[in-house]
């Protein structure tokens, strides 16, 4: 089943109609009058039903998502209005073999907001089993706790056996409504049924209990919205608090601790804003793996927001004690949303079984959009025959430092025109999107092949090389037959790249260079790019460096490698009276800083994107291990500690996914937003440290034994990945660097 979806102004101008409506009604300054107050949420729901809101999801009417984004302006606002409650009630009644005069009624209520449901899974999913009402003769007894808008409601709806679903409506006598004070918050009720007429729904035994799993899905996506509506809000009021506040002389969040805590807390509310997002969008297009998403939605929304609840509190000080403040209202909401269904313990249960159980699941493909889609099937498609699992075989059993390059592959990629995928058509490319990019290094990873291609330095040389330099590497490049490594960094030159060292001397009309460079991974290539000061006299320490492209077996060069950690190697690369001609100079003389961080903006973007690629295959390979080694007669997959931790890291691959296609969207539509890119760049390094902490304790020992070393698990690769996945944190500037940028560029906090 499919829904319609508003289109991306609509949404908007629901949003803000959503908004201005809740500052009417709904005034965060008078939130403690009129939460306690009846009549002003009843005035609530009439205002969203005459705004068309409370028919969201109901036919042509928008879908979840469009109730997942109200949802979200109700959580800004801390309003508990019924939307949820109504949503459920509609999807389960519009799925009842038959509908009478009676559900039709409700229906047109609901939509036109002149009825209000409070709808209870009566303990049908698995929380507050003591919820339960007893049915006979059409009147029903019994209990159900913990329920919203009980007290503006027309009417109650919930299950009542496997096959019994009733509609109460709630002018009777017989019910009894008690305000529940949970969490130190109001706007929660316990009803009481005593011998109460119902209006009953019948459905088979199976459908009603499916039913039920499934209205439990779709109410975790609005959970999560609503959660993260409360959390934003709360987390907009702490940024310029920080600010604001001045300790020490200093407004607080000048403070790099306080920097790096609210960059964590931009990274997590973002990353389940846009997990919920995707969740809703995979509903409504009819995915059949949207319960999935919506327990990974819930999964992160449970651990991640009630965690940002937490640093606002902790950033606020004891000002957010106040009962007064704002912020507490929103800490409590959030709490009290994200335990419901089970919280974050049966989501991760629901996570393990979808991965564990039985055959497992892959992954689901990370939907990129048509075109790019149909690209990754294209690659794959090549690869299966050009990186067949004989050559991929052979290629694993080298040792990991011959494993950074095939020939053989780069050459026969270079026939397909897919190194220059990005280019323009004119310098031999094909013009397509960031999206297909991550398309094919999607594909390169899951069939473990070799990084080809030069993508840093070919968008260097089409937008900063001259014609004779874009005329000479551009065509090797393309056809996969020239390999550039990159020199920026020294030995007292990491992070803070323009204290760079390295001299660049003109001579007659070549440049010498003298210096040293460190880390340098590919050091095997063709060429290097070496970031040099031309100008150490220049006011500004970053402005006078220009950028040269070194062949590697010029006169004076001399390259060591070193073993890394994680098996491969880099090199430390001296420049003695290198000398280069002027037509080296790329970019520009004393412009080398403007080439250099368009370059790092540009790796970055995709950077992300080629960790979590590589995360994906590594948990997939792992889940089935998992699945097939056994200990004491029993899978490894069964053990509960297992489970936990492979439900934690699935949950967080999806939110990876979602940081990663959006800085691919948003490289795509040509916005210049480099924390965009450096949040999923920091989430992704992170989050692969921590699989290779995880795998480790879920394997053992055995884990340990490395690549090529009898009885290695996976041949080395856990073990392997986990050495790794350091280099990930910190090259392209560390990720407490990316951190600062984040903070200063999406929350423009200053030092």
């Amino acid at each position: 089943m499919t829904t319609t979806s508003l289109s991306t102004e609509e949404r908007r101008e629901l949003r803000d109609s959503v908004h201005r409506l809740l500052r009417k009604h709904w005034p965060a300054e008078d939130y403690e009058r009129n939460s306690g107050d009846t009549g002003a949420m009843r005035k609530v729901w009439l205002a969203l039903g005459e705004l068309g809101v409370t028919a969201l999801g109901a036919g042509d009417l928008g879908g979840l998502g469009e109730v997942a984004l109200v949802e979200a302006e109700l959580g800004r606002a801390s309003c508990t209005a019924p939307l949820r409650d109504a949503a459920l009630t509609r999807e389960v009644l519009t799925r009842a073999s038959t509908r009478d005069a009676a559900v039709a009624t409700l229906l047109a209520g609901l939509a036109d907001g002149t009825a209000a449901v409070s709808f209870s899974f009566a303990g049908f999913d698995g929380d507050l089993p003591e919820d339960r009402l007893t049915l006979h003769a059409g009147h029903v007894s019994g209990r159900l706790s913990m329920l919203e808008a009980a007290d503006i409601a027309t009417h109650f709806a919930a299950p009542v056996d496997p096959e019994t679903f009733v509609v109460v409506d709630a002018g009777q006598p017989g019910i009894r409504v008690d305000p529940v004070r949970a969490f130190g918050a109001a706007g929660l009720f316990d009803v009481s049924f005593t011998g109460v007429a119902v209006h009953v729904i019948r459905f088979p035994r199976a459908e009603l209990a499916g039913l039920m799993t499934f209205a439990r899905d779709y109410s975790r996506i609005c959970l999560s919205a609503r959660s993260a509506g409360e959390t934003r809000r709360a987390f907009d009021l702490v940024t310029e608090y920080a600010k604001e506040r001045h300790q020490f002389g200093r407004a607080i969040g000048s403070f790099q601790a306080i920097q790096h805590k609210l960059a964590n807390c931009l990274i997590a509310l973002d990353g389940a804003e846009l997990l919920t997002e995707h969740a809703a969008a995979s509903f409504d297009i009819g995915d059949p793996n949207w319960p999935m998403y919506s327990a990974a939605t819930f999964a992160t929304a449970s651990n991640d927001l009630r965690r940002v609840a937490l640093e606002v509190q902790h950033t606020f000080g004891a000002i957010g004690y106040a009962e007064e403040h704002e912020a507490p209202r929103h800490f409590k909401r959030v709490h009290i949303d994200l335990l419901r269904h089970g919280g974050l313990a049966q989501a991760r249960r629901d996570l393990a079984t979808f991965y564990l159980d039985g055959p497992g699941h892959p992954v689901p493909a990370t939907d990129l959009g048509e075109v790019a889609n149909a690209f990754r099937t294209e690659v794959q498609q090549w690869l299966d025959t050009h990186w067949d699992e004989r050559r991929r075989a052979e290629f694993a059993k080298q040792p990991v430092k011959a494993r950074e390059v095939d020939h053989r592959l780069a050459h026969a990629l270079g026939d397909t025109g897919w190194l220059g995928m990005t280019w323009p058509r004119r310098f031999g490319g094909q013009e397509r999107g960031p999206l297909e990019n991550l398309a094919f290094y999607e594909v390169l990873e899951r069939h473990e092949a070799p990084r080809v291609g030069m993508p840093v330095h070919s968008a260097m040389l089409i937008v900063h090389g001259t014609a004779q330099q874009q005329e000479r590497y551009l065509p090797e490049i393309l056809a996969g037959r020239a390999d550039h490594g990159i020199c920026y960094s020294e030995p007292e030159s990491g992070s803070d790249l323009a204290s760079l060292t390295t001299r660049a001397e003109r001579r007659g009309g070549d440049w010498v260079l003298n210096g040293q460079k460190i880390w340098t991974t590919r050091y095997f290539g063709d060429y290097l790019l070496v970031a040099a000061r031309t100008d150490p006299e220049a006011a500004r320490k970053h402005a006078g460096i220009s950028l040269f492209i070194v062949p590697t077996d010029t006169a004076g060069l001399t390259i060591r490698p070193s073993t890394t950690l994680y098996d491969g190697a880099f090199a430390n690369i001296f420049f003695d009276d290198v000398t280069v001609p002027d037509s080296a100079l790329l970019g520009g003389i004393n412009n080398g800083w403007t080439v250099l961080t368009d370059a790092l903006a540009t790796e970055r973007s995709l950077y992300g994107g080629v960790i979590l690629m590589q995360l994906v295959h590594h948990f997939e390979l792992l889940c089935e291990y998992l699945r097939t080694t056994t200990r004491d007669g029993t899978a490894l997959a069964a053990d509960p500690f297992v489970r936990e931790r492979m439900a934690e890291t699935a949950a967080a691959i999806e939110v990876g996914r979602q940081l990663m296609i959006r800085s691919a969207v948003t490289a795509q539509e040509g916005v210049a937003q480099p924390h965009v890119a450096a949040m999923s760049k920091v989430f992704s390094g992170e989050l692969m440290e921590r699989f290779g902490e995880a795998a480790l304790d879920l394997v053992g020992l055995r884990a340990t034994r490395s690549h090529g070393t009898p009885g290695s698990v996976l041949n080395g690769q856990l073990e392997q990945r986990l050495r790794h996945s350091l280099m990930w944190v910190i090259s392209l500037g560390t990720n407490e660097i990316q951190r600062n940028l984040i903070a200063r560029r999406a929350l423009g906090l200053r030092s």
